[in-house]
């Protein structure tokens, strides 16, 4: 058995910055200690467990707290985990996520950029999110309060898994980051299943009724809700029942029987027990509906915002070619295909570009065209030779970034302009580092999708070199 860390004591430790995994930051003898649930301006006590080069620390008691630390809103603020600068006034916030996305360029990219624009705060800071997912368990994770009151306390649960813990889920009573008809829903499911003795999932044993639950929110008041079941049987059948005479909001009622070992669904069937098998987003003039596993941005509100940023920067004229690298459902090159002479939108999840197809078919669009497949594979000479040379690329890539070779592809295709977007400055640092000998940014406009979380949306222009064009 491997000896347990030995925990030391540092005293009046000021904090002086917040870092991307949503930890805040002090330094002690010169090591950079990792304290979570701290603010910049926060002088603390921690315990510590010193690692190879750093300390990782808790909270013990707080001397002096920063100018910038607030009460949170949420009840489960600390063991949700999700929401880790809830504590943290939201001006302060968006520092540091704009210092976030320079941090990234200066040490992983090394490239010359342009003074940031301001970031983009979004309208409202709760309640924003449009797509939820809730695991049940029969393993509730009990938190301090709980166990130092002695009461007891029914272990079934249905909230939040606990980060590192695969089995134990933090029960949720109330979230703010989406509609409150959400909390309804998902403590009705749960009280139901209790007086019905329906069995939770069990992800250690791998038994059990009842496994997720999946919401979405639409602007247009439209509500989806998905049940993943183990099985699919009478109990299911009334359970379903209840929720559609219960909840007249639900425009999509949806199940999915799911008997893997993981709670992945995306390649699971999806049935439909009532109503329609999508809701409906509105953005400006364009529809686009929104089925079950599609990709859709998780911030309705400030996705137009994002949109418009990327509307801007590519300035696309009429007779412009542009491709949509990583197109999703086909959403950007929907809202940007006014502007262009033709649209090519490429991506590796089939039912996504079937979407797609038909978001660009129920706006009327007929300048865009989409292609399916790995973008590694699929952006090749001969989509160029068929759909033809693109002045304009917009890549939206998923947080790994794109593959080197998707890079190499875009250096030869060599468009004047790349209208970058990413949610992770990280591995987007790292990729225009690649790109910067062909082209220099002239760009730069952090947004702000996800409050009270260290996540950060980026849009970086690109343009080919003078001496290149």
């Amino acid at each position: 058995m491997a000896k347990k860390k030995k925990e030391v004591l540092i005293e009046d430790l000021e904090i002086i910055d917040a870092g991307t995994e949503g930890v805040a930051i002090g330094k002690h003898e010169n090591m950079v200690v990792f304290v979570p649930y701290a603010v910049p301006g926060d002088k603390v006590d921690v315990k510590a467990i010193k690692k190879r080069s750093y300390y990782h620390a808790k909270i013990v008691n707080i001397k002096t707290s920063s100018i910038n630390r607030v009460e949170p809103l949420c009840r489960h603020f600390g063991e949700c985990g999700g929401c880790k600068w809830q504590h943290m006034n939201y001006a302060t916030q968006l520092y540091y996520k704009q210092k976030q996305v320079v941090d990234n360029f200066i040490r992983i990219g090394k490239f010359p950029f342009p003074k940031l624009q301001p970031i983009i705060p979004s309208a409202n800071i709760y309640e924003y999110r449009n797509k939820i997912e809730y695991a049940f368990s029969p393993r509730r994770w009990l938190t301090d309060a709980e166990i130092a009151s002695g009461k007891n306390i029914d272990n079934r649960a249905l909230g939040f898994h606990i980060q590192g813990m695969f089995d134990r889920i933090l029960d949720i009573e109330f979230c703010h980051l989406h509609r409150d008809i959400g909390n309804k829903i998902r403590n009705a499911i749960k009280q139901y299943a209790i007086e019905n003795e329906l069995e939770f999932w069990d992800a250690r044993e791998k038994k059990g009724f009842l496994r997720n639950l999946m919401m979405r929110f639409a602007s247009t008041g439209d509500l989806m809700l998905i049940v993943i079941f183990y099985t699919y049987n009478e109990e299911s059948e009334k359970l379903m029942r209840y929720l559609d005479e219960k909840f007249p909001e639900l425009t999509s009622l949806l199940y999915v029987i799911n008997q893997k070992d993981n709670d992945v669904i995306t390649d699971l069937p999806v049935h439909v027990f009532s109503k329609k098998e999508y809701i409906t987003e509105n953005m400006n003039e364009f529809v686009f509906q929104i089925r079950p596993h599609v990709f859709y941005q998780t911030n309705s509100e400030q996705a137009l915002n994002l949109y418009n940023v990327i509307k801007e920067f590519a300035n696309i004229q009429s007779e412009d070619i542009v491709y949509d690298l990583y197109t999703g459902t086909g959403t950007i090159a929907v809202f940007l295909s006014k502007e262009a002479k033709k649209i090519v939108g490429i991506e590796y999840v089939a039912e996504s570009i079937k979407t797609a197809k038909h978001n660009a078919e129920i706006n009327a669009v007929s300048n865009v065209s989409f292609e399916v497949g790995d973008m590694a594979k699929v952006l090749t000479d001969e989509l160029v030779e068929k759909h033809g040379k693109p002045k304009i690329i917009i890549t939206d890539p998923p947080r790994s970034g794109m593959h080197s070779d998707v890079i190499r592809q875009i250096i030869k295709m060599a468009p004047e302009k790349i209208v970058y977007v990413s949610c992770n400055p990280a591995t987007q640092a790292r990729d225009i580092a690649l790109l910067i000998e062909k082209y220099e940014v002239v760009k730069v406009q952090p947004v702000d999708m996800f409050p009270h979380t260290q996540h950060v949306e980026n849009v970086a222009l690109l343009q080919k070199k003078q001496s290149l064009s």
